[in-house]
């Protein structure tokens, strides 16, 4: 998502934010108190890039569009202004990728280790994003909505983390609740 405070033509891991903007960080860093589980979530070590989860950034290697309109399919009440930078992918070339992929079977909750067969390292050349949203985050939806929890929106689908600043001078902003093809 576009950070509400952006600034600059660059996109930084958390952690260095707190380096430069340490009043910034501090709003930002709030997300993770909003479950007991999720305030360790920042402390993860991420596998294969030997960091932790806020030293990278996180990107979401699908149209936004698709978890919008996954979550209307569900009749979530949902905001329509959100808005994503669409990243080329050449923009991480200079950075160590990974794909952290998990599922509904193997998924033991925010507050523990990632598994190493969990984080795929990829080569940005030859990287293609997805088209769908994973059934096992439909599925997430349908079980969260039904017994009335609060739950993330992007549970189960693969994350694309990027070590190091990505330029964003050249990345367009899009609204998640335009379709695709209105873009």
């Amino acid at each position: 998502m576009v950070p509400k405070n952006m600034f600059g033509d660059y996109l930084m891991p958390l952690n260095r934010l707190k380096v430069k903007d340490e009043e910034l960080y501090k709003k930002y860093i709030k997300k993770y108190e909003d479950h007991p589980k999720r305030t360790k979530l920042h402390q993860r070590k991420i596998p294969k890039l030997d960091c932790l989860w806020n030293d990278v950034i996180h990107f979401l290697p699908l149209h936004p569009n698709h978890v919008y309109e996954a979550l209307k399919t569900f009749e979530v009440n949902t905001r329509t202004d959100l808005l994503f930078y669409k990243v080329p992918i050449e923009n991480l070339s200079n950075n160590q990728n990974v794909i952290y992929q998990t599922d509904k079977a193997s998924y033991q909750g925010p507050d523990k280790d990632i598994p190493n067969k969990h984080i795929h390292i990829i080569d940005t050349q030859q990287y293609e994003g997805l088209t769908s949203i994973p059934q096992d985050t439909m599925d997430y939806y349908k079980e969260e909505i039904r017994k009335g929890n609060k739950f993330g929106m992007f549970q189960f689908i693969p994350h694309l983390f990027s070590d190091g600043e990505v330029d964003i001078s050249n990345a367009k902003v899009i609204n998640w609740s335009k379709k695709i093809d209105e873009i």
